[in-house]
């Protein structure tokens, strides 16, 4: 990726304008009027024998994540008409809303399978601002490479189908990553996790023909003294809903249950090549929830990790026993600062808020706060539900310590992060968050529902600010 801040003759031009900024200057290209207004996405073509510019606007008073779902949209849709030549950008913006344009410009690049193939990757590609530095324009390239590598890593394994996301697939690629980026790996197959008691984890995945994969990865920082950071990511690679078993349409969506699992994966990956200063522990427990002679049952009752026992009254409830056990794993063996969960888990929080954003829960006021200005600026949003201790009733069980499930038609996001919180042993930091309807559904590089990169973008604003 090549940025710079110097001023050259190109013959590939684009012009950023603010409606504003237009009714400035439009006198200054004649006729172009009549074909383009500044307004937000509106993106005109001028063309002579010797160059090329894209007139693109950016609306008014646009924040960052605005411009930078403009530059997104423009990447994706112009990808045929683009040159991989030097090309200048132009503008009035500030440095932190030229890092949103650029951020946009190579996110917009993604299709499925990724293989860098759209101009901006090539090597003659370069872009020049006039009104940055030398060192701002070095860090800009660093930075939003360091994004779409992250980024685009978790979403290919999203979208990636069911018979190529197998988990001793994904075990190798998280194994090959964690020697490129100098992580610690660890990995507890079935057997292993059974002697470890990782019960709940491993109900979910005795059905399977496929070996579990109860995965650690550690990032360490070089600063002494670095807040840690725990992370724990759903990672059903299919779910077929076990014996409580989902019904037919739709069910190929059901790859997308690793949502949690690959902010996770993104997000560690780009803390990892900008050396971020802070320890990040990402627990991830691998498994497909598969119909079979072996599979766990409704009225099974499980002994997870912290020794509580669960009552399964629904086995399409796996990803709550599989947060368990790596909730309570991280807690019970490593000191985190702050602990956050991500996890594709209920048709109640998509049912509660579409695809507009996430819901989350927390015991943690500042950690609540955090959380929301870092959704607010990446426009990855999440909505806060309560922890009230009366929805702990709706899961009581009559022959274990809990229920998996209430059974009850209504508040299932909430009762299944309430279910969660038993198994935080205590942490005073903690925040769930239910991703189902954001991490998987309409983008504009696909024609059907495909990773949307959701969650990699709000946990590294929030990593980078957290103190």
């Amino acid at each position: 990726m090549k940025i710079y801040n110097k001023k050259e003759t190109t013959t590939q031009n684009i012009f950023l304008f603010s409606e504003d900024d237009w009714e400035q200057e439009k006198s200054n290209y004649p006729n172009t009027e009549h074909f383009f207004n500044g307004k937000k996405s509106e993106v005109f073509i001028k063309t002579d024998s010797n160059e090329i510019n894209f007139f693109i606007g950016i609306g008014k008073d646009s924040k960052g994540f605005e411009i930078q779902a403009v530059a997104n949209k423009f990447a994706n849709n112009y990808k045929k008409n683009l040159q991989a030549v030097p090309t200048s950008v132009h503008s009035k913006l500030g440095f932190h809303l030229i890092e949103e344009f650029v951020k946009g410009l190579f996110l917009g690049t993604y299709l499925y399978p990724f293989e860098k193939s759209h101009p901006f990757w090539q090597e003659n590609f370069e872009l020049h601002f006039e009104n940055i530095s030398e060192e701002e324009a070095k860090n800009l390239a660093l930075k939003t490479e360091a994004l779409c590598n992250g980024q685009f890593a978790g979403m290919e394994w999203l979208n990636k189908p069911a018979n190529h996301k197998k988990v001793d697939q994904i075990s190798e690629f998280l194994k090959s990553t964690a020697e490129k980026y100098g992580l610690n790996y660890k990995s507890l197959n079935r057997e292993a996790s059974i002697k470890e008691g990782l019960g709940a984890f491993v109900s979910v995945n005795q059905g399977s023909s496929q070996e579990a994969s109860f995965t650690i990865l550690e990032y360490k920082s070089e600063k002494e003294n670095a807040k840690t950071i725990g992370l724990v990511g759903k990672c059903v690679l299919f779910d077929t809903g076990g014996i409580s078993i989902k019904g037919s349409a739709n069910l190929h969506y059901m790859k997308s249950d690793m949502g949690g699992a690959s902010a996770v994966i993104g997000s560690l990956i780009t803390a990892s090549e900008l050396k971020l200063p802070v320890n990040i522990i990402a627990i991830l427990p691998i498994t497909d929830n598969a119909v079979s002679e072996k599979a766990y049952l409704p009225s099974d009752v499980i002994t997870a990790y912290n020794g509580k026992t669960i009552e399964v009254l629904d086995t399409d409830a796996e990803g709550r026993m599989t947060l368990a056990d790596g909730l309570s794993y991280l807690s019970k063996n490593y000191e985190t600062d702050v602990l956050i969960d991500l996890a594709t888990l209920t048709g109640s929080s998509v049912r509660m808020f579409g695809y507009t954003c996430g819901a989350y829960f927390s015991n943690n006021d500042d950690l609540k706060k955090s959380l929301e200005k870092s959704a607010d600026k990446t426009n990855q949003r999440i909505w806060n539900l309560p922890l009230w201790d009366v929805w702990k009733d709706d899961f009581t069980s009559d022959v274990a310590d809990y229920k998996n499930i209430s059974m009850k038609p209504f508040g299932d996001c909430i009762v299944a992060a309430k279910f969660l919180e038993q198994f935080i042993e205590g942490h005073q930091n903690w925040a769930h968050l239910d991703i189902a309807g954001v991490a998987f559904g309409n983008v504009g590089y696909a024609k059907d529902k495909a990773a949307t990169g959701y969650g990699v973008q709000l946990l590294l604003d929030f990593i980078e600010n957290y103190n």
